[in-house]
């Protein structure tokens, strides 16, 4: 059985975020604020791959627009 390893890395973002959620809610307060920049890494990752996959949807529609208006 092949693992394409997009799907493996799909899963890679909300896991960060989860061991921060359990780093930030089980450690002592020392300790929190290391937990603190893997979990923004982990919204980041998230929020540019929605955002890149907006833009590049905007493209292609602008880019079919454009096909149609030389007809």
């Amino acid at each position: 059985m092949i693992i394409n390893k997009r799907f493996i890395l799909s899963f890679v973002a909300p896991l960060m975020i989860l061991i921060s959620a359990i780093g930030l809610i089980f450690r002592d307060n020392s300790r929190k604020i290391f937990y603190l920049p893997i979990g923004l890494m982990g919204i980041a990752i998230i929020l540019e791959r929605g955002i890149s996959r907006k833009l590049d949807r905007k493209n292609i529609l602008r880019k079919i627009k454009s096909y149609q208006k030389a007809k």
